[in-house]
């Protein structure tokens, strides 16, 4: 019998709501609990409190902290920066760290979170007709029990499918023993039947604000089909775990899969329901938006209750379920000192936030995927170009600051910035030290190269930045955990999945450039600027498309991926996916720790085929019951 230690027979749930602080109906409303137990699930009120509990559990890995660390550090988005330590280190193969069983959170989180999940949705699935539960809530579980051993089979290879009363059943004991199926297995016995039942049962409208629909399913059974193909591809051999054949059980090949993703995610394309684009790349992001249309998927949080947020809302840490991933990779913007005043001071507003400075872009991130920063609004859109005095908000009167080249500035100006181009004569030797920037004749704000900047200071992500409605004028409550949901997936996907399937051989009503060409197109619409503060009405739709190349590639679509959805836990997933990982992220130049420092380095990483998998979580193994040889035949080689 394949089976698989559990913790504990009882699952946690702390009673959450759907839609939270952002409707005044359609709240899913329930009776807080302690505690799930298996004789729960056979009641009515179990099995909608079980539903609940899939959606909560979301928290626990988006937005955590070092999930965004796990699916981020290491690629050609980010690096350690200059206040990370080893669950920063051990992901980026540079020689400072070493990624490991005992790694802790940053490789455990998955495993931890998606597990208690698939036997919950077990548990509902299993007891579903008992209780009268409508084909399209069953749905609703399938789509859990498959988006949760989508994210394990990516993260670790094979995966049990038994956890302790046969295949996809629900287990009622403490079982600690375990047998992980293979990635075929994973695949064609759980994911694909489970999101083909989703598709077909759950509804094309939403049945509550956030909840799962159809074309939700869709995209997950279309990203599947994208990541097995490759899988089965395996273009590199990158080798698998438990070891197997790159066969397809029902005798399918890479290329059959390919058009799979391809016509689903067309099928979701021409068929949106409740979803659609945004007008403006800007409006994808900003906080005052959140919770719109093209969200199609995201793990909530909730300014208007400190419980049902799950974290504190005045000063939390980064453990559990609080949405704090952007401090990682905020900078201490709080050092800037002007004139003697704390210029730039820590505030609850999507440019600032907790500073932790645990997380760097890499140069290239600016130098070559933003590269173009006036015709396309992405760069502008998902960084802080440029951070702004806010001194009287924190209680300082002062009217006016003296800063670069001796001239004013007030409330709300630039402090500092990022340019958008490289300008040779920025001169850094001025700066008095706290600050990193340099000057340049006729602007009163420091400055920085973006082919220049270091661990220390750099530009932050905007799109996941901190919004609260409760600033009263102040500085507000910026140490507290966000309060914004945090995206898991969005209707933009669905043609970047489709046109990636095209570039492998998939065919039919659209080209991979058709598709890409929809997005460079939104791309090049701009109603606001945010590095200038200021409304931009412009169009750059044509030049977009005009720049996109004839033929487009692999390495083009991840570009575009990046630009679309930098920061936002994909990269590693997608490198892994494809097969870049080493290509795309085996070096990065960036300089070193200190503000002042702005002569780059080169750092390679040593990215061994067996890092395309996670090791299993040493508490897991410890955790079995069986010989110290059959425990190290469950760790994916390569690892202790």
């Amino acid at each position: 019998m394949r089976r698989i230690k559990i913790k504990s027979i009882s699952i946690a749930m702390l009673s959450i709501a759907l839609c939270l602080g952002s409707c005044s109906k359609d709240i899913l409303e329930e009776e807080p609990r302690g505690v799930f137990t298996p004789d729960f699930f056979t009641t009515e009120l179990g099995v909608q409190g079980g539903l609940t509990y899939l959606y909560q559990n979301l928290r626990n890995i988006y937005g955590f902290a070092y999930f965004m660390s796990t699916s981020e550090t290491g690629t050609d988005e980010y690096a350690p920066a200059q206040s990370a330590n080893n669950n920063f280190y051990d992901l980026d193969f540079a020689g400072q760290g070493n990624l490991s069983s005992e790694s802790g959170f940053i490789i455990s989180r998955p495993w931890d979170a998606a597990f208690p999940a698939v036997n919950t949705a077990s548990g509902i699935i299993e007891n579903a007709e008992a209780v009268g539960l409508d084909n399209s809530l069953i749905g609703e579980a399938r789509f859990f029990r498959a988006f949760y051993y989508f994210l394990l089979v990516q993260t670790y290879g094979g995966v049990p499918l038994d956890l302790g009363s046969g295949e996809l059943a629900f287990n009622q004991s403490t079982i600690k023993t375990s047998v992980r199926n293979t990635v075929p297995e994973v695949y064609t016995k759980a994911i694909f039947p489970d999101l083909r039942a989703a598709v077909n049962d759950v509804p094309d409208g939403q049945r509550l604000t956030g909840a799962v629909t159809k074309n939700v399913a869709r995209l997950f059974l279309a990203k599947a089909y994208l990541t097995y193909a490759w899988w089965l591809e395996n273009p590199n051999g990158i080798p698998t775990y438990p070891d197997t054949p790159r066969t397809d059980p029902d005798g399918n090949n890479a290329s059959y899969y390919y058009q799979q993703a391809y016509d689903m995610a067309v099928a979701g394309i021409n068929n949106p329901g409740p979803y659609s684009l945004q007008e403006y790349f800007y409006d994808v992001h900003v906080a005052t938006n959140d919770r719109h249309n093209e969200m199609m998927m995201y793990a909530d949080r909730t300014e208007e209750s400190q419980i049902y947020n799950e974290a504190d809302l005045g000063w939390s840490g980064t453990d559990n379920t609080a949405n704090t991933a952007v401090w990682m990779v905020t900078s201490n913007y709080t050092t800037i000192s002007v004139d003697g005043v704390a210029a730039v001071q820590r505030e609850a507003a999507q440019s600032y936030g907790r500073p932790w400075t645990r997380m760097a872009p890499t140069i290239n991130v600016f130098t070559e995927t933003f590269a173009e920063k006036d015709l396309d609004s992405r760069y502008d859109g998902t960084f802080v170009t440029s951070y702004r005095g806010n001194w009287d908000k924190g209680g300082d009167t002062t009217p006016t600051l003296t800063a670069a080249n001796g001239m004013e500035i007030a409330p709300g100006d630039a402090v500092v910035s990022f340019l958008d181009d490289y300008n040779p004569a920025v001169d850094y030797s001025v700066n008095g030290g706290n600050i990193g920037g340099g000057q340049i004749p006729g602007r009163s704000d420091y400055v920085i190269n973006l082919n220049e900047i270091n661990r220390r200071f750099y530009p932050g992500l905007w799109k996941l930045g901190t919004y609260r409605t409760d600033n009263a004028g102040g500085l507000g409550s910026p140490n507290g955990a966000l309060t914004r949901p945090f995206p898991i997936a969005k209707f933009s996907e669905l043609y970047l999945v489709a046109a990636e399937a095209a570039v492998k051989g998939a065919s039919g009503s659209y080209t991979a450039r058709d598709l890409v060409n929809v997005l460079r197109a939104r791309a090049g619409r701009w109603r606001f600027d945010n590095g200038e503060q200021q409304e931009r009405m412009e169009d750059n739709s044509a030049a977009m498309i005009a720049a996109t190349p004839a033929v487009i590639d692999i390495d083009y679509i991840l570009a575009e991926r990046s630009r679309e959805f930098f920061g936002e836990g994909y990269r590693w997933y997608d490198l892994v996916r494809t097969q870049k990982w080493n290509e795309l992220a085996g070096s990065y130049e960036i300089a070193g720790d200190a503000a002042t420092d702005h002569a780059p380095t080169v750092t390679n990483r040593d990215i061994q085929p067996h890092h395309y998998l996670r090791p299993i979580p040493l508490g897991q193994i410890d955790a079995m019951e069986a010989s110290e040889a059959d425990k190290a035949a469950y760790q994916n080689p390569g690892y202790q």
